[in-house]
């Protein structure tokens, strides 16, 4: 029993689009608060197209709650669930930077090779994110059991200090709070998928790992190689295209790199990496068994450079990736 309760009404000023995905539109806003409090944050809410489907609601309300407790510096901090006029938000912590899909198209556009070194340790990152959710109980010390599910570019976030992030977990699995219907339907993104998500069989942690596997090759190579002209092509590519010796595709890729690619990206399920935590050591020691190796100020003075960044004044999402709205929407109390 609580000792007394405060009540209260957050005001949202949304001031721009910032995404637009499948079920849900990112806004960037402001939260203002008592005497001119004043945070920015990021704001989610469900399409329009979407918002009168009961399915949709309850899995847009079951993601809020899962991740309300997901509190880790490698995946996006969820603050508030709300409902205003009968349209459910989710506010959220607001990254400074991009999402992995538009880094890897800068570095295509400007003809970069991103440095081995950074692309084991942006997936070292991800990795410890999903260790940690992996590993989540409720307050009771039941395992949730949380597979992600669509560990892909564009639900990978890279602030322009540095720090990485994993977002999006709104068609994850975990007991009791979002619908599962594994084994008739087939969720994701097809060419980010594991063999057996892609298969329409039930999945487990190790479905993630061979899906962080997919991102870490195609930071290496530039290219996604399960990437086919369909999703159709691209989900049989994930069951059936075979996978390469990476040493011989990118000479960077030496025996000890090859062999973490190779076991992450096992089909036979014995074979891959049992849990993100040991994926996490083997990248880890990877790029750190010398003493010294990547952090978030590395990566973060690369990810500047490469989008012209020069300092905080500066640091807005790219151009293109945001779209003003004519005027201010406010959310919540508006006195």
């Amino acid at each position: 029993m609580s000792l007394f309760t405060i009540e209260t009404e957050f005001r949202y000023e949304i001031v721009r689009k910032i995404f637009e995905g499948g079920m849900g539109v990112v806004y960037e806003a402001e939260q203002h608060g008592a005497r001119q409090f004043v945070k920015r944050i990021a704001i989610k809410i469900i399409r329009q197209n979407y918002a009168d489907q009961r399915q949709f609601i309850d899995n847009f309300i079951g993601e809020a709650k899962l991740v309300s407790d997901l509190i880790h510096t490698n995946i996006v901090q969820t603050y508030h669930l709300g409902e205003t006029n009968g349209v459910f938000f989710i506010a959220m912590e607001l990254i400074r930077g991009v999402n992995l899909e538009q880094f890897t198209q800068q570095m295509s556009d400007k003809r970069r090779v991103l440095p081995r070194e950074l692309a084991v340790f942006i997936t070292s990152r991800v990795a410890r994110g999903l260790a940690y959710a992996h590993a989540k109980t409720d307050k009771d010390g039941r395992h949730l059991g949380i597979v992600h599910r669509d560990v892909s570019p564009k639900n990978i976030m890279i602030a322009f200090e540095g720090d990485v992030k994993l977002t999006d977990f709104g068609i994850a699995k975990a007991l009791g709070l979002l619908q599962d219907n594994e084994g008739e339907v087939v969720a994701g993104k097809a060419d980010y998928m594991s063999p057996e998500q892609a298969d329409f069989k039930i999945t487990d942690r190790r479905s993630d790992i061979f899906s962080t596997g997919i991102v870490l090759a195609h930071l290496l190579l530039g290219y996604n190689l399960f990437k086919g002209a369909s999703t159709e092509e691209s989900r049989q590519r994930v069951i059936r295209h075979p996978i390469p010796d990476f040493r011989t595709l990118d000479p960077r890729v030496d025996d000890t790199l090859n062999e973490i690619l190779q076991r992450t990206l096992a089909r036979d399920l014995s074979k891959r990496y049992s849990s993100a935590d040991e994926l996490l050591y083997a990248l880890e020691h990877y790029i750190y068994h010398q003493g010294y190796g990547p952090t978030n100020e590395t990566l973060g003075r690369f990810i500047r450079e490469l989008f012209g960044q020069t300092g905080p004044q500066d640091w807005t999402t790219p151009k293109g990736g945001t779209q003003p709205l004519e005027h201010t929407v406010v959310i919540g109390n508006k006195s």
